[in-house]
């Protein structure tokens, strides 16, 4: 029986299956058409839609990175007591921002730049008093770029890193995390994520592994935790995997064991039954999604428990991790199985770091006691990572991301913390065509705004994009139109 006559009986009539998949089709296209006519769009829609075509995954030019490793610090980090030092933060410890001599820091222009989500919260950080700077820095590296006490590991590698200070946002409370993730303030909704748009992009280097994956604790529940690819269809959602070498892919292990000719036949029965299913259904993207997935998934059996084998890797890279340490075993367990994961051509993966509903790094008080423990968990495995990736040869196509998804006030919260702050901050990137050594950016003397070379978050991804070969506004889908902001700006001064 051919595909064309399973959509009639035995009678040649139409089946109901068939006629509901072809009329529901017919009726989203002639709703399709009467909008873009109420809008006065209808030829420049159909246009776009007949001069349209997917990505075909290869590089729109020649690419100098191949991969992504992208660290984001759940409840933002103080770029205050990590890679921006402010002297003038102690000098004027106990002042309000308007005793002090920079209270033009509350008439400046960037205060538009918010979309409030917390009442009155700009109000608070103006009235506050300053906090001095909670720990003390020290010069690193050839370059000699200033890193926090709490951080010497990083320290110890700077002249890898492009330390960027005028990073700022929009949204001043945690959705800021998406935010970073989409370009979107997360009142407008759930968009693609950054991960999601370089899957869509580029071609898979891997059949047996994702090339889209996520660890640590994700974000909230909205949008899939910080994995979306919403209308770029599912099958470029991020998978989310658990490290635990003790249990490395919970759930997809059959009930009871079966040979691996067993599970060959199965795979094979299955895939053909999806294949019947996808000629019925020709559209149906959910079920391309699960067809990918349920292959995937059969790949990632073998695949992912190679991965978490950390026992094959030499003592002292296993050392070099942290992973000889219970505070610093978890985090450097995620690097070093991202590490693992690049190597066997996986695209994008993504760690969060910092649990809980806000994120862990929420310093509102206590910050010296919240960052100290914070950063003594992540910085000795970053480092590793950087040196570990350097010393294979893999750092110079793999960009690293230590991101935030805001600061922390200038002014105090409560009598020992700092709350959300959107206006000014500092990332970190290295490798993949990053410049090492170097800091771009600047904040005002409090670090209340980026002043100097300012970028809204998606010109992190307008550089990312830009090294592997990709051009944003090629990848755009018809009827998906991405406002400008969403591209970004490539930052060329931070390029090697």
């Amino acid at each position: 029986m051919t595909v064309m006559e399973t959509n009639f009986d035995c009678c040649g009539r139409q089946t109901r299956r068939s006629f509901l998949s072809s009329a529901g089709m017919g009726l989203a296209a002639v709703a399709l058409r009467s909008l873009a006519a109420r809008e006065g769009n209808l030829q420049a829609a159909d246009d776009v839609a007949a001069d349209w075509a997917p990505p075909d995954g290869r590089a729109h030019s020649t690419p100098r990175a191949k991969q992504v490793i992208w660290m984001q610090m759940r409840g933002g980090f103080s770029h205050l007591e990590t890679f921006d030092p402010k002297p003038e933060l102690t000098v004027h410890a106990g002042k309000t921002l308007g005793e002090s001599p920079y209270k033009g820091v509350l008439a400046s222009p960037y205060l538009k730049n918010v979309r409030e989500q917390v009442a009155n919260n700009i109000i608070d950080k103006t009235q506050a008093k300053i906090l001095a700077t909670q720990v003390g820095f020290q010069k690193g590296g050839q370059s000699g770029i200033e890193v926090s006490d709490w951080l010497p590991h990083m320290r110890g590698c700077v002249d890898d890193l492009a330390v960027i200070r005028s990073m700022w946002t929009t949204d001043n409370n945690h959705g800021a995390q998406m935010e970073f993730l989409t370009g979107r303030h997360l009142l407008d909704g759930c968009f693609p994520t950054l991960g999601a748009w370089i899957q869509y992009g580029l071609a898979a280097q891997s059949d047996k592994l994702p090339q889209f994956i996520s660890m640590g604790p994700p974000l909230d529940l909205q949008c899939f935790g910080g994995t979306d690819s919403d209308y770029l269809g599912p099958e470029h959602a991020g998978v989310i995997l658990k490290i635990d070498p003790n249990d490395p892919l919970p759930f997809a292990k059959p009930a009871r064991a079966v040979s691996s000719v067993q599970a060959q036949t199965k795979a094979e029965l299955l895939g053909r039954l999806n294949k019947l299913a996808a000629a019925d259904y020709p559209a149906d993207a959910s079920l391309r999604a699960r067809m990918h997935s349920y292959d995937l998934a059969f790949q990632m059996q073998t695949a992912v428990p190679e991965l978490m084998k950390f026992e094959t890797e030499l003592p002292e890279t296993r050392k070099m991790y942290g992973l000889d340490q219970d505070v610093t075993r978890p985090f450097g367990q995620q690097l070093l199985a991202a590490r693992r994961m690049v190597e066997q051509g996986v695209r994008f993966v993504q760690i969060f770091h910092g649990d809980g509903a806000a994120g862990a790094w929420d310093a509102h008080g206590a910050l010296r006691q919240n960052h100290t423990g914070m950063c003594a968990q992540v910085d000795q495995p970053i480092a590793g990572l950087v040196r570990d990736l350097k010393q294979r040869g893999l750092l110079d196509e793999t960009i690293v991301v230590f991101a935030t998804e805001f600061g922390r006030t200038p002014g105090v919260q409560g009598t020992d913390g700092r709350d959300h702050h959107n206006y000014g901050f500092s990332i970190c990137m290295a490798g993949g065509g990053i410049k090492g050594g170097i800091v771009h950016g600047a904040t005002d003397e409090l670090g209340f705004h980026a002043v100097e070379n300012r970028h809204y978050v998606t010109d992190v991804h307008a550089t990312i994009m830009h090294l592997l070969g990709l051009d944003s506004h090629r990848l755009e889908v018809p009827g998906r139109k991405r406002l400008e902001v969403e591209h970004g700006q490539v930052i060329r001064e931070i390029l090697a």
